[in-house]
């Protein structure tokens, strides 16, 4: 995919893992709460809402689980009060990161992301810092079936995608942000398995990293991915395929 962080391959792979522990319930969890606190309860109504439902159906989530976040995020039920935050900085070998945050304590989780970027060679920007060096897309991926790139890649452009790569276990699909769910809509009504769709930063440029430095970097990537409070995490680091294999 043109302009597209090989990190991105390697976090679709590792959400599917993290879906099978159910360690992802709880970033859809917040997102869901944070979406309804924002835009209401209704998930006809609230695009963002709609999204995170339907993620959260793609990954098994009991409906019971949806509601209750639901309610959390419009005060008909006790919970955290959340707020979002971005921060941005940078990696080993100088590559941009981006993360979306969703926390109940903002000093907690600026001060866990400043110690997980110095323990692995990195450190935080200011606001602004790195951000320019991103597009902001729609992104479906979609589970891959033999035989289907054909298939997959004439709907995908049918129903309105910019672009289209092919991963070893997935289909990433990138739309303009602003149809992202009718693109969605059409592949699943289609047949198609959607796994997740997201507004995703987009690296405009890569940055290639090696050795040291990119084992450096793969580890804080997942580490920051692995923070409860790091919503989303983005960067523009290129890995040579012998350390993407090691994943």
């Amino acid at each position: 995919m043109a302009g597209h962080s090989k990190w991105a391959n390697i976090r679709h792979r590792k959400g599917a893992q993290d879906a099978k522990r159910g360690k992802i319930f709880t970033k859809i969890i917040k997102e869901i709460t944070v979406s309804a606190r924002i835009g209401g309860g209704e998930v006809e109504s609230n695009p963002r809402l709609r999204k995170a439902v339907a993620n959260a159906k793609s990954n098994n989530m009991p409906a019971d689980k949806i509601t209750r976040a639901i309610k959390k995020g419009t005060g008909e039920l006790e919970g955290a009060n959340y707020e979002e935050v971005s921060y941005e900085g940078y990696g080993p070998g100088g590559g941009a990161i981006m993360m979306e945050i969703i926390t109940d304590n903002r000093n907690r989780t600026v001060a866990d992301i400043r110690h997980l970027l110095t323990k692995h060679g990195g450190n935080l920007g200011e606001n602004g810092s790195v951000s320019w060096m991103f597009d902001k897309k729609g992104q479906i991926i979609i589970e891959k079936k033999p035989d289907n790139d054909d298939i997959i890649f004439e709907a995908a452009i049918q129903h309105g995608a910019d672009d289209f790569s092919v991963d070893e276990n997935f289909y990433a699909v990138t739309t303009d942000q602003t149809i992202i769910m009718e693109v969605r809509d059409g592949l699943e009504n289609e047949g198609f398995t959607i796994r997740s769709s997201e507004i995703e930063m987009i690296p405009k440029t890569l940055q290639k990293v090696n050795d040291q430095d990119a084992q450096n970097a793969l580890k804080l990537l997942e580490a920051l991915d692995d923070h409860d409070d790091i919503n989303h995490v983005y960067s523009n680091f290129d890995f040579d395929e012998n350390i993407i294999n090691q994943e």
